[in-house]
């Protein structure tokens, strides 16, 4: 049995301490101290995740030395915005001879286009052990215990290979990968392509326009996965392909939610505010875009995403730039 120590208390924070207190013992911590002091007296995350109840045993602490001072394993779980702070404080208190450090944000840095592993790698000790772990898995199916895969990466395999071994459980299956940073950018480019499929869906565009959003969307993932370092084989496997799947489709994608309300006419900051989540397609849309103008690859669904949320431009119009491109054969 490890211990965990899992920050943030989050949909996904909860949903990952439920599955986890199976086969582990599980420390919850979240910022707030008022939202510790429901936690403790509900058992369950009554804005994020309601109807799943978290084990008795888990411990809840909004004292940050508590959670990690004896933790075998770290789960940054907190929104990708606060992840270098978040790894910032945790710096002095972390073991890196001992502990590992596990990161199921998905982001991009914008000042330096670092990936969620890479910020915490900058601010942890030197050769800290730092895993990413990303796949299709929304917090309301995980927390209800549904099968869900998942892939841990790092280009160190025995890190991986001991995140899967303590973590994987009957519901929870996990594979490994060496390819970190294609895993990461897998799952962070995925929510602004579910943003956009959300905003066709808002639009009334059918299915055949979301499917074509969808499989050009994998097209630009892949296409600056690989410029930044990434595998190819990486972005049609579970963090590629399985997480856009179930973004761009889901009822539970925040993403595609608040995609839909902007396609229906809302103001993109409105739209936020009605989801009541962070979505994160719109926190890492800046970065993405200066991403592929630094690795200069042509991204037309995330220059026009950009223009609708940064720029006002109405969805339909954007709809119309897309269709009228010039003409160019399909693997081109």
């Amino acid at each position: 049995m490890s211990r965990i120590a899992i920050l943030g208390s989050g949909s996904w924070g909860c949903a990952l301490a439920h599955t986890l207190s199976g086969t582990n013992d599980v420390t919850l911590w979240s910022f707030f101290p008022e939202e510790t002091q429901s936690l403790t007296e509900h058992k369950e995350n009554i804005q994020f995740l309601p109807g799943v109840k978290l084990d008795g045993r888990i411990s809840f602490t909004s004292q940050l030395e508590e959670a990690v001072s004896d933790a075998d394993f770290l789960i940054f779980a907190v929104p990708s915005f606060a992840i270098r702070q978040t790894a910032k404080t945790v710096a002095p208190l972390f073991c890196k001879d001992r502990q590992i450090a596990v990161c199921v944000a998905k982001g991009l840095e914008e000042d330096t286009l670092f990936t969620l592993t890479q910020v915490i790698r900058d601010e942890l000790p030197e050769g800290s052990k730092v895993c990413a772990l990303s796949g299709p898995t929304h917090a309301e199916e995980v927390g209800r215990d549904l099968p869900t895969t998942i892939v841990a990466a790092c280009p160190d395999e025995e890190v991986a290979i001991r995140v899967q071994t303590a973590f994987m459980n009957e519901n929870f299956r996990i594979y490994t990968s060496t390819d970190e940073i294609g895993v990461e950018l897998g799952g962070t480019i995925k929510n602004i392509i579910a943003l956009c499929a959300g905003i066709s869906d808002g639009c009334g565009f059918g299915d055949n326009a979301k499917a074509a959003l969808m499989t050009r969307g994998m097209h630009e993932i892949a296409k600056l996965g690989i410029a930044m370092g990434g595998e190819l084989e990486t972005f049609f496997g579970l963090s590629g392909m399985g997480d856009l799947i179930v973004t761009c489709t889901s009822t539970h994608s925040r993403n595609r939610r608040c995609g839909m309300l902007i396609g229906r006419g809302m103001a993109p900051e409105e739209a936020m505010q009605e989801v009541n989540m962070v979505v994160e397609g719109i926190k890492c849309l800046k970065a993405v875009k200066k991403a592929s103008q630094q690795y200069q690859v042509n991204m037309p669904i995330i220059e026009e995403a950009y223009r609708i949320i940064y720029e006002g431009k109405n969805p339909k119009e954007s709809a119309l730039a897309l269709m009228i491109r010039d003409k160019k054969a399909e693997q081109g």
